[in-house]
């Protein structure tokens, strides 16, 4: 029997098995996104950050909000000055206006009274005047018999500085001697000045008549 046939030997070579990459397949650490950023931003390579239109919005807002707080103090501030320079100016205008009546309304039977309340709403050269020719006034007063009853039928501040005003008046008196029926009446203008010292009263330091 023949010898089997030489079977070619065929060189089986051992497939090598392909080589893998090696992955680190790990999941990342919690804080390992934030040291990234941390190393993008510190590189200059992180993207740039885009502003919330919200937080813009907001910005905006409070800024408008400032600005018209400041107006509004302001406002309030500017009308609560004028109120009083407005308040103080009719309180000059009341002190002449009454200085006036005081000045025309005399009663021969309570004369005394009368030049108290006058030398009491006055001061300085007027009130030192005045209270030294009280006396002579009084005597021709009471001599005549005499009654006079003054009404203001206009006034106004002429010119004011600071606390110090010239206050126009124009007065309608009627005057009633001893022996006159009929009360004589006459038209008279007085320019007052009203003075008010610091922490006191406003009082009447001048008086002049004027045609």
């Amino acid at each position: 029997m023949a010898d089997n046939a030489d079977t070619p030997d065929i060189a089986v070579e051992e497939s090598s098995e392909p080589e893998i990459a090696e992955i680190d397949g790990s999941p990342s650490e919690p804080g390992d996104d934030g040291d990234v950023r941390a190393k993008e931003d510190a590189a200059g390579t992180a993207p740039p950050r885009v502003h919330s239109p919200v937080r813009a919005a907001v910005a905006v807002l409070v800024v408008v909000l400032a600005a018209l707080t400041g107006v509004g103090v302001w406002s309030f501030y500017q009308t609560s000055q004028e109120r009083h320079a407005d308040e103080h100016r009719q309180m000059l205008l009341g002190v002449g206006r009454q200085a006036a009546i005081n000045l025309t309304t005399i009663d021969y039977t309570n004369v005394q009274a009368n030049i108290e309340r006058i030398l009491d709403s006055s001061t300085g050269t007027f009130h030192d005047d005045f209270q030294q020719r009280s006396t002579p006034f009084v005597q021709a007063v009471t001599a005549a018999q005499s009654k006079s009853e003054g009404t203001v039928t206009e006034a106004g501040v002429e010119s004011q500085d600071g606390d110090t005003a010239q206050v126009l008046v124009a007065v309608a008196v009627k005057t009633s001697t001893a022996g006159v029926d009929e009360p004589q009446p006459r038209a008279w203008r007085m320019r007052i000045a009203v003075t008010q010292p610091p922490g006191e009263d406003a009082k009447v330091s001048d008086v002049q008549f004027v045609p």
